[in-house]
């Protein structure tokens, strides 16, 4: 193996092993400070759920040692075990157009990695939901909902492949811009129609059938100059116990989703602090600046990842016999997952930065801290969060501030 080729490796390696280390601390910390029920809980939870939280948190961290160990062990045989300098050449041996060389090789690839996790998926879903009461999802259902996605992954992902490849013949300097133009119009195109065409074919949405719970998430939302007037529950119940609320949609086909979970399990202040929560992430634009930052983003990666590969210096590294543009961009997608790491403590700052300010906003528009706090316990319990993260594992993974953080800083707002 070249010097370079095998630095690159331990650099993947020193990644993994970083990552399972700082999961283990995490697990480490929960057990040694999760002992007692913290105080902001003490009335809510008991011993017994405070146990069950914790043997959640590390069933699923184990879970997922395991399965990203197997992934790790097919990204290593496939970029330096020679597997994708063979699959690169049967590909090109196949003596097919440009366009469809490329939706052909990537569409494959995708299949494969769907294939791979079909049973980490199924044991996560009736094996570790099953064991602490979330899923409620029959064998038929799952089943039915990986065949619709890959129906319409298919369809998605073709279109981009073949867009994306088009632009890339069409202007072979520009293509980076053009790129980058379709997938922003794209993106913003399946943002609009997923509300009415793809997310009916998973879940029933039906309008919240409470008149006095609807007036008031309609004034709620109109305080801060959303005008949603579609208010619907999703029967969320028939695959999972967890709860959720969220906004979707943009322009004409904004509208709010209520879990059917989280109607269930809250009364109507606490709900309506949920949602004023989600609001307030409207009212500072964290959504927009987000896109922003992520288009910014891609547009600078679009144009490396184009000066890049002018040069066959990658297919070279990795050993590619046959020249082919495709690779290249397997091969950086690989590499940008290895570099990426010192970024995603920034962007998870950022996201948790916009928790306290929603979380803000929510207690100005309600000035109901008592309900805004039952509902977070009421979120730990139901969906058995961590309430002993490690600050690290906080640090590089967190997109939400640790519950704990949240109640003591909400507590403060009645102070103020």
């Amino acid at each position: 193996m070249k010097l370079p080729l095998f630095l690159i490796l331990c650099l993947y390696l020193l990644k993994e092993l970083f990552e399972y280390a700082v999961l283990y601390l995490n697990l480490r910390h929960m057990k040694r400070a999760g002992s007692f029920v913290p105080k902001e809980f003490e009335g809510k939870i008991d011993d017994q759920l405070l146990k069950k939280m914790q043997d959640y948190e590390a069933d699923k961290s184990y879970f997922s040692i395991i399965a990203s160990l197997f992934g790790n062990v097919v990204a290593i045989i496939f970029f330096f075990g020679g597997l994708l300098n063979i699959y690169n050449s049967y590909i090109a041996s196949l003596n097919l157009s440009f366009l469809v060389s490329g939706w052909l090789f990537f569409l494959l690839l995708s299949y494969g990695e769907q294939i791979i996790s079909i049973p980490f998926s199924l044991y996560s879903t009736f094996k570790i939901e099953n064991k602490y009461g979330f899923n409620t999802m029959t064998a038929r259902l799952w089943i039915a909902d990986f065949v619709k996605s890959l129906i319409i992954s298919t369809t998605l992902y073709s279109f981009l492949l073949f867009a994306a490849l088009f632009l890339i013949q069409w202007s072979p300097k520009t293509w980076w811009f053009w790129v980058w133009s379709f997938i922003l119009l794209y993106s913003l195109f399946i943002m609009f129609i997923s509300p009415y065409v793809i997310e009916p074919l998973f879940n029933k949405f039906t309008p919240v059938d409470d008149e006095s719970l609807r007036q008031r998430i309609a004034a709620l939302v109109e305080k801060v100059g959303i005008h949603a007037k579609r208010i619907f529950k999703m029967d969320a119940s028939k695959r999972s116990k967890h709860t959720n609320a969220y906004f979707t949609g943009i322009g004409r086909t904004k509208r709010i989703v209520l879990y059917d979970t989280l109607l269930q399990g809250m009364n109507h202040d606490e709900i309506i602090t949920v949602l004023a929560h989600e609001t307030g992430h409207w009212k500072k634009k964290h959504i927009l600046k987000m896109m922003l930052a992520v288009q910014l983003f891609s547009l600078i990666a679009l144009y490396v990842s184009f000066q890049i590969i002018q040069s066959d210096f990658l297919l070279r590294l990795f050993n590619i016999s046959a020249p082919s543009l495709f690779p290249k961009f397997l091969i950086l997608g690989f590499l940008a997952g290895i570099i990426s790491l010192p970024l995603q403590p920034i962007v998870n700052w950022i996201s948790r930065k916009h928790e306290w300010q929603a979380d803000r906003i929510s207690y100005e528009l309600t000035s109901d801290a008592e309900s805004m706090i039952s509902s977070l316990i009421k979120l730990s319990k139901e969906n058995l969060a961590n309430l002993y993260p490690h600050p690290l594992y906080v640090f590089l993974y967190y997109s939400h501030p640790p519950m704990l953080e949240r109640v003591g800083y909400i507590r403060e707002f009645r102070r103020v």
